[in-house]
């Protein structure tokens, strides 16, 4: 392990199971190639290994949230810029009759 270009975390991170996917996608050299017929310990019964289990999300309890916050904040995202482009045209109004 000490002697791998990529250091001693690519081989752990593939300990204990098939890392032929992982040498592929490296793209090794044909010196690597070699080197692995002298370190290879044979290939793997795909019907001794347990079946993959599937990552699901926890289902998070569904709640009705107060949506008269939002939407509160969507009318004034709408207000805001109208009032500010209100009271400069105002302005400019005024000065402009001054």
């Amino acid at each position: 392990m000490e002697d791998h270009p990529g250091g001693d975390e690519v081989l752990l991170s593939s300990t204990g199971q098939d890392a032929t996917d992982d040498f592929e996608d490296v793209g090794h050299s044909d010196s690597a190639r070699e080197m692995m017929g002298e370190y290879c310990i044979g290939d793997i019964d795909a019907s001794t290994l347990p079946p993959q289990t599937k990552y699901r999300t926890p289902k998070q309890p569904h709640h009705n949230q107060d949506k008269t916050s939002e939407f509160i904040i969507k009318i004034l995202q709408f207000l805001v810029p109208l009032a500010i482009l209100g009271l400069a045209f105002g302005i400019r109004m005024y000065t402009k009759s001054t």
